[in-house]
This record gives structure tokens, C-alpha cells and sequence, in this order.
């Protein structure tokens, strides 16, 4: 039996699925991938592989939150701004330093936001509550401080261990890595953490009439935009762009690309593989793995095919077969791309965000498919309102680059209106929209 007759007759099933029957098979193939020892900042995004345990408390000491002094608040029980109580000044205390001197009754120590609380003191009196400026634009003397206003016991001393204990765990394993947990780390003394690693995907285009980004224009060919679009998402969403160029259609070169994209923990390819689509590809593909041609029930990206392929060493290495145009190709990814990217890296929220909007100009639905139309979303009196960006061709490239959302048409409408409340997956939330 020739190769070509047993891609056919076993690889070649074909399913017309819904959107949420794609994705569960596709990331059935999917888990979570192994940990590795990541550098602080270059693991902003990541999730972590293990709690992150407090050394010690944060903060260490009883620390002072103001600039002030350090007292006993029995000491000016009386104190007020007619009759200020007179406290001789034992010393001064900076954030870093460790205090020398032990408060006693009628005695203060001058101290700065942060810096430890010395032995003795129960509170601390801000500046504003003493008559430190008068005596310093007086030329008065500052062994002694008079203090204007009585404080409670405790007053504005933040304690050891109130924002962290240490022996416990700060940021639970899971915990996906954003600047705020970056700062927490960091304020534990943390360099370095144990995340899951980021996925590797290759990206391959398939086709004799694509141009690589660079290459002179020559008549009848077109620029490869899928390779760099898909690498772009992959790289937006945490994973690790492999970009392997095109594979022209013959055999070897498709076999060499194939054996180098096998190393990744994803290959996506982008055209050769609807229905009448080149059959090379078709076969290069099966005779390394069980890959399923797809009818997918949305517009756009109807072709979609996945499986898995056999890698060298022997590891099964899934295959994502986005469509080739351009539009398609984004929005499958979008769909089913991002979620296993996601899904590798251990998040959770494997769903596009969305949001309700007021359609301003209606969708239709010619053929029972799930419309993803490219709109822009915008905020209007508290609301949000969508209107599409035109024509809406799968092949028009610039109608994604100018939307922020997709407006969904579900498959059992045959439109949705103007003034009706569409559900848009959001691509973007765009600062001076939001």
C-alpha cells in the first residue's frame, strides 16, 4: 500500500465540530508542562511551580510608619497644643539603623518612616504633633523635643510580621507571576523562582508562492504574514516563538522542517491542509503521527486540522494545522492556539476574555456557522458598543489590525442586529478605550 493511499484512508476523518468540541479534543493533548528555575523578572508571566515560603517576617521589626519620635504614650497623656509635655531626646533612628538607646518615661527617640521601633517605646508622635520646626527656625535646642498632642498606645507603629510571616506561604503554587507578585518576591529576598516553563511552538507556512518578509517581490507570490502573526500571539500569550520559515512543496524540505519543529512542545502550521489543499503536506504529516481534518462550525477558520506527530526521540508532539488565510489563521488561534498555550503554562481561564456590547451595525449568518466578526469596540455613557471594521474577507489582514474584539453571531441566529447586546471576546483592552 503506497503512503499516500494509507494517509487517505486513515488520516484523512472529516468532522464538522463545534467550537467547544475543537477544543476539547485539541486540549485533551495537552498538560502542564515541567518546572524550571527562572530568573526573577524573566518570569513575569509565568505561573509558579511551588509556594513561595517567607524566610522571615515582613516587616522584620516593629517599624515606625511615620517621620516623628518614638515615645512612651503614658509620657503625654497630657500633652496638648496649649500645654505641650517636654520629652528630653535620646537619640535618632534611620530606616536600616538598629536602635542603641532604650525609650523611657519622659524620654524620646527621634525616628524616620521604616526604621525599627527601640526598646521601650509603645508609639510613635509624628513630626507635625511637636515643635520641632519652631525650635529649629529658633536656633532652640534639640536635646529635647515638646510634644503638642496626647497618642494612643500603638499609634503608627506598623509590627513585625503584618504583611508577611515568615514560614509561610506568601504566593501559592499556581500563582501566575504579574509585577505586584514579581515586588512580593523580590521583598522576600527571592532572585529566582521555580515556574512552569514557558512552551516552545514551531511555526511553519507551507507553499511555493509565499515570499519570506525581506525577499525582492516577485509577481504572483505573496509575503509569508502568517508565520510572524502566529508568532507574534504565541509570544503575547507566554510561550516561545521557533519561527521555521516556509516549506516548499517537495518532499525533503517539508521532512527537514518537520524534524526541526519536532523538537517544540507545539507545531503549528498554517495552510496545506484543507480538503483540497496540496496532498504532500497530507502525506509528509501522516506518515508521523494520526493527524484529523476538521470542518469546524465557525466563520471564519471552518479548515482546521490537529493530531500528533511522532518526534526523533520518540515524543508525541501535537499538531495544530491552522487555515491559510491570513484572518483565519488568527482567529483559530485565537480559539485554540491560546488556549493550549495557556493550558501548558498551567493557567487557568483557558477562554477568551469577553464582554457584553451594543452592536451598531448587524452580523449575519449565512450558513449556520458561528460568526466571529472584526469590531471595534468603544465605551459610550458607561456602555460598550461595537461596530464592525468592514469588510469582513478572511483574507483582509487589515481588518484585524484595526479591531479590538470579535463579535460573536451564535450559530443558531441567522443575524444579530443593530442595538442588540452582542457577546465580544476582547483581543485588546485598549488603554484609551478602557
Amino acid at each position: 500500500m503506497n503512503p499516500r493511499e494509507h494517509g487517505h484512508r486513515h488520516h484523512h476523518r472529516e468532522a464538522m465540530l463545534s467550537v467547544e468540541e475543537a477544543l476539547e479534543r485539541i486540549l485533551a493533548q495537552f498538560h502542564v508542562l515541567d518546572a524550571e528555575r527562572v530568573p526573577l523578572l524573566e518570569a513575569l508571566g509565568q505561573v509558579l511551580a511551588e509556594d513561595a515560603i517567607a524566610a522571615h517576617d515582613i516587616p522584620p521589626l516593629d517599624n515606625s510608619a511615620m517621620d516623628g519620635y518614638a515615645i512612651q504614650a503614658a509620657s503625654v497623656s497630657a500633652a496638648s497644643e496649649d500645654a505641650p509635655v517636654t520629652l528630653e531626646v535620646i537619640g535618632s533612628i534611620a530606616a536600616g539603623d538598629l536602635p542603641t538607646h532604650t525609650v523611657t518615661p519622659g524620654s524620646a527617640a527621634r525616628i524616620m518612616t521604616g526604621a525599627p521601633i527601640p526598646p521601650g517605646a509603645d508609639s510613635v508622635v509624628p513630626f507635625e504633633e511637636t515643635d520641632e520646626i519652631e525650635r529649629r527656625e529658633s536656633g532652640g535646642s534639640m536635646d529635647e523635643i515638646g510634644v503638642k498632642a496626647a497618642v494612643r498606645e500603638g499609634s503608627d507603629i506598623r509590627p513585625a510580621g503584618q504583611d508577611v510571616r515568615g514560614g509561610t506561604a506568601v504566593l501559592a503554587k499556581g500563582a501566575t507571576l504579574r509585577p505586584s507578585e514579581i515586588g512580593v518576591l523580590a521583598s522576600l529576598g527571592f532572585d529566582s523562582v521555580s515556574a512552569v516553563r514557558r512552551p516552545h511552538v514551531a511555526i511553519l507556512s507551507t507553499g511555493d508562492e509565499l515570499l519570506e518578509a525581506g525577499d525582492d517581490y516577485a509577481a504572483g507570490m505573496i509575503y509569508d504574514s502568517n508565520s510572524y502573526s502566529i508568532a507574534a500571539s504565541v509570544l503575547r500569550y507566554g510561550g516561545v516563538p521557533k519561527m521555521l520559515g516556509i516549506a516548499r512543496d517537495n518532499l525533503d524540505s517539508m521532512n527537514a522542517k518537520l524534524r526541526e519543529g519536532l523538537r517544540a512542545d507545539l507545531l503549528i502550521t498554517s495552510a496545506g491542509v484543507s480538503k483540497g489543499d496540496y496532498d504532500m503536506v497530507k502525506d509528509v504529516l501522516a506518515q508521523r503521527g494520526e493527524i484529523d481534518f476538521w470542518s469546524v462550525r465557525m466563520r471564519p477558520a471552518k479548515p482546521l486540522a490537529f493530531g500528533t506527530l511522532r518526534a526523533d526521540d520518540g515524543r508525541s508532539v501535537p499538531h495544530l494545522g491552522l487555515p491559510g488565510n491570513p484572518v483565519s489563521a488568527m482567529v483559530a488561534f485565537e480559539q485554540f492556539g491560546r488556549a493550549a498555550i495557556r493550558k501548558m503554562m498551567g493557567k487557568g481561564g483557558l477562554l477568551k476574555p469577553r464582554i457584553s456590547a451594543v452592536l451598531e451595525e448587524p452580523i449575519y449568518n449565512t450558513d449556520g456557522r458561528r460568526v466571529y466578526a472584526r469590531a471595534v469596540v468603544t465605551k459610550k455613557n458607561g456602555a460598550y458598543h461595537a461596530r464592525l471594521t468592514g469588510n469582513q474577507s478572511s483574507n483582509l489582514l487589515t481588518s484585524m489590525s484595526s479591531a479590538n474584539g470579535l463579535a460573536v453571531c451564535p450559530e443558531d441566529l441567522p443575524m444579530k442586529d443593530t442595538g442588540e447586546i452582542v457577546e465580544v471576546q476582547m483581543l485588546d483592552w485598549s488603554e484609551d478605550v478602557f
